[in-house]
């Protein structure tokens, strides 16, 4: 069984109805699928037709004024279920952005031990040029002569067991952060990055499981796009909403 995590607050409630639709149609297909719904709207959350052996649950949890404290404070969430409920009826976890479709088929050759996914915006670059945090005082601080590649924050998972202990670890290690004040320079995926260098994840994914066509095109190298980025203006769904705190990637072309 494959629990599937997604974060769905306030205004980004609305792309849940794609996402749910086409991993009916794409993700684990045949498989017991638990879809689990982190939401502080739970009565926003769409009705959608399940296929057999899978189901959704929809979990309340608070917003946070900040989209950076609610990135961050995923990993605590993640964690604090995993210990008391999806170790007990899961047998893996992948955890993934809402803001995005199924596109083609993702199945059981993700799972892993413990997995994580390359940036679509550095897969081709020097480990020098990854955004790293550079600052030693962060716990999220690793050296520029270090480093394998650069994974996203926004899929990865593994065994529900292992992603426990990353998820937890993740979340101490901002805690222990945010009481020096400091913020590591891409929040969660910035810690995400520092577990998977010194815990190797037995499995990397290509950018394919996680792409934006309108940002990077559809370069040859890729054979196919499997999860990819719903068009969205983020700056405009947080000015609508000045609370709305889903995180976003910033864009792999400007920098980052």
């Amino acid at each position: 069984t494959i629990g599937l995590t997604v974060f769905a607050i306030k205004k980004y409630v609305v792309f849940l109805k794609l996402f749910l639709e086409t991993a009916e149609k794409h993700f684990m297909v045949g498989h017991r699928v638990i879809y689990y719904v982190f939401t502080d709207r739970p009565a926003a959350v769409p009705r959608v037709a399940l296929g057999p052996g899978r189901r959704l649950q929809v979990l309340q949890v608070r917003a946070y004024a900040r989209w950076q404290d609610v990135s961050m404070r995923r990993m605590q969430m993640i964690a604090d279920f995993a210990e008391r409920r999806f170790l007990g009826e899961v047998d893996y976890l992948v955890c993934v952005d809402v803001d995005m479709r199924f596109r083609d088929h993702v199945g059981v050759e993700i799972l892993s031990p413990l997995f994580g996914t390359l940036h679509p915006g550095y897969y081709r670059s020097p480990r020098e040029a990854f955004p790293y945090e550079r600052r030693p005082q962060s716990q999220a601080y690793i050296p520029r002569d270090e480093g394998d590649f650069y994974y996203l924050g926004g899929f990865f998972g593994g065994s529900t067991r292992e992603v426990q202990r990353l998820t937890r670890a993740c979340h101490q290690a901002m805690t222990a952060d945010r009481a020096k004040g400091v913020e590591a320079v891409w929040h969660d995926e910035s810690h995400l990055n520092w577990y998977l260098l010194h815990h190797k994840p037995t499995r990397v994914l290509s950018p394919e499981y996680l792409w934006d066509e309108q940002l990077l095109g559809w370069p040859p190298v890729l054979k196919k796009l499997r999860f990819v980025a719903v068009p969205k203006n983020h700056q405009e769904i947080r000015k609508s909403d000045p609370e709305s705190s889903e995180a976003q990637p910033p864009a792999p072309d400007t920098g980052r």
